[in-house]
C-alpha cells in the first residue's frame, strides 16, 4: 500500500492519496482544489488515480474532486446518504452504508456517520494482502483528534434553523459506531488545529481509536446525551460567511478550474485605469501600517489569508492584489481553495500611488485613552477569547460580524482598535477605513502586548 497525507496550512485541511502498489491504482480522499499536488504524486509513483472522493460536501473549502476527476478520467464516489436535500447534484457513483470501493488489493468500506452534516460518511480501509481486518479509518469531519464535527454549521453558516440539534443527536449515535472499532484502527482526519470545524482539535495529523475512546472529550459523556449536547455546541468559534457559499459550489454543478491561473502584474499606473475592483493589499501589516493605498484591505499573506479573504471579500468582487513579488502564485492558490477567483492583476510596487499611514498607538495611549467618552477601545477577537480575558472597558465586536454590521453608531468616536496580536486589528481598521471611518487608531501590539507590559485584564 502506498499512503500520502496532503496537508493545506492555511485551511488546516487533510487530503489523503492512497494506492495499491501491486496494480498501480489510487484513490484521492477531499481533494484540494488546485489539484497538481496529486498529479505529481501520482507521476512520481508510477500510479494511476482512478478512484476518487469525498467525506461530506465541504463547508470549509471548495473541493477539487471535479477537476481532479476531469484531468484523470477518474470515477467519482460520493454519498448518496442524508437524504433528498442532501444529494450532489452532478454525476457520480452514490454510496451508502456498507459499500465498497475497491482500489487494486485495497477497499474502502464506507460507514454512513451523520452529525457534522446529515450525509457525512467515513471509510475503513483494508489492506487485503496483508490482513482483512480494517487498519485505518478517514472520517473527514466526524472524528478529529481530540475533537469532533460540530453539528451547528448549517445553522450557524448557512440559516438552516433547527439542523444543530439533529446534528447532535445523529454525531451520539454515530459515535457509538466508532467506539466499537477495535482499538488499534488508525484515526486519519479532514482537518487539523485551526480548522472551524471544531473548538478543539489537535496538532497531530493522526490519532487511533483506542486513543480518541481516552482522549478525545467526546467520548467521556457516557449515556449522557443533554451533556454531550450542550458542551458540544457550547463555545464553538464563530462560522466564516464564505461557508454558505462553499456548501453551494461543492454541491451544485460549476466552472472548473482544473490548472492553476496565471494573472498578470502590472504597474501601479495601470492599475489606476482598473474601474470597481477591491484592492486587497497582501504585504506584511507592518509594510501597510508605513504606507497603504486609501481603501485598501490589508489580509496579510499567511497561513490565515484564505480564512479573512473568506470573511471579508465578497464572491463578485473583482479583485486587485497588492502583494510582494514572488508571491502571486501562492496568494492565487489560497484564494482558490476558497473559490476566489475573480483576481483581476497584481501590484508589486506602489512607485507612484499615494499612499496613507496607519494610526498607531502603544499601552500607555490606550490606557490613557480608552476610558474617555469620545473614545472606543473596539476588541475584535472572538467572543471565546474575549469572554476568557480582556481589556478593561473594552467593547466586543467580533471581526466578521463588524464586516456586516459597520459600526455606524460609534463612527463620530475615536475607535482604538486590537485584537490578540494585531493582525486582525489591521484588517479591521483597514476595512472600516475603506468605509469611511476616519478616527481610527490601531492598536498594533494589541492584548498580548497590554499583557506584557504588565496593564490590568477582566477575566
Amino acid at each position: 500500500m502506498f499512503f500520502q497525507q496532503v496537508y493545506d496550512k492555511t485551511l488546516a485541511q487533510a487530503s489523503y492519496f492512497i494506492g495499491c502498489q501491486a496494480k498501480n491504482e489510487a484513490i484521492v480522499i477531499d481533494a484540494q482544489r488546485d489539484i497538481d499536488v496529486y498529479l505529481e504524486i501520482a507521476k512520481q509513483n508510477n500510479m494511476t488515480i482512478t478512484h476518487i472522493t469525498e467525506t461530506h460536501i465541504h463547508a470549509d473549502f471548495l473541493a477539487g474532486s471535479r477537476e481532479l476527476a476531469a484531468a484523470t478520467g477518474a470515477q467519482l464516489y460520493l454519498s448518496d446518504e442524508g437524504g433528498d436535500n442532501w444529494q450532489y447534484e452532478f454525476p457520480h457513483i452514490g454510496l451508502k452504508e456498507g459499500d465498497k470501493i475497491n482500489v487494486g488489493n485495497l477497499s474502502l468500506e464506507v460507514m454512513h456517520t451523520p452529525g457534522h452534516t446529515p450525509e457525512s460518511i467515513s471509510f475503513l480501509l483494508r489492506d487485503h494482502p496483508a490482513s482483512d481486518e480494517p487498519v485505518m479509518i478517514f472520517t473527514g469531519d466526524f472524528v478529529f483528534v481530540g475533537d469532533i464535527g460540530r453539528p451547528d454549521l448549517l445553522e450557524e453558516a448557512a440559516g438552516m434553523v433547527g439542523t444543530k440539534e439533529l446534528g447532535a443527536q445523529q454525531m451520539f449515535q454515530s459515535l457509538k459506531k466508532f467506539t466499537a472499532l477495535s482499538d488499534y484502527i488508525q484515526v486519519w482526519p479532514g482537518h487539523g488545529a485551526g480548522s472551524a470545524c471544531g473548538k478543539a482539535l489537535g496538532s497531530v495529523p493522526s490519532s487511533t481509536v483506542g486513543y480518541e475512546k481516552i482522549r478525545n472529550w467526546a467520548f467521556q459523556f457516557g449515556d449522557d446525551y443533554e451533556g454531550f449536547k450542550n458542551y458540544l455546541l457550547s463555545d464553538q468559534p464563530e462560522a466564516p460567511y464564505y461557508f454558505a457559499m462553499m456548501k453551494k459550489l461543492n454541491k451544485v454543478d460549476r466552472p472548473l478550474l482544473v490548472e492553476v491561473p496565471k494573472h498578470p502584474t502590472i504597474s501601479w499606473s495601470e492599475a489606476e485605469k482598473l474601474n470597481d475592483v477591491t484592492l486587497v493589499d497582501t504585504r506584511h501589516k507592518d509594510e501597510f501600517a508605513k504606507g497603504h493605498v486609501e481603501g485598501s484591505i490589508n489580509i496579510q499573506n499567511n497561513k490565515a489569508l484564505a480564512n479573512w479573504a473568506g470573511w471579508v471579500l465578497n464572491y463578485d468582487d473583482q479583485l486587485l492584489v497588492i502583494a510582494d513579488e514572488g508571491a502571486q502564485e501562492e496568494i492565487t492558490r489560497k484564494l482558490m481553495r476558497i473559490g476566489l477567483d475573480n483576481i483581476q492583476a497584481f501590484v508589486t510596487n506602489l512607485d507612484g500611488a499615494n499612499l496613507v499611514k496607519t494610526k498607531i498607538v502603544d499601552a500607555n495611549t490606550v490606557e490613557e485613552w480608552k476610558d474617555k467618552e469620545d473614545t472606543v477601545l473596539l476588541d475584535v477577537r472572538g467572543n471565546s477569547e474575549f469572554k476568557t480575558e480582556h481589556i478593561p472597558g473594552a467593547e466586543h465586536r467580533f471581526i466578521g460580524k463588524l464586516i456586516k454590521n459597520l459600526p455606524t453608531d460609534i463612527k463620530d468616536k475615536n475607535i482604538i482598535i486590537q485584537c490578540q496580536s494585531g493582525d486582525r486589528a489591521t484588517i479591521a481598521y483597514s476595512f472600516l477605513e475603506k468605509n469611511g471611518f476616519d478616527n481610527l487608531y490601531n492598536y498594533s501590539g494589541s492584548f498580548l502586548d497590554w499583557k506584557k507590559n504588565g496593564k490590568p485584564t477582566v477575566k
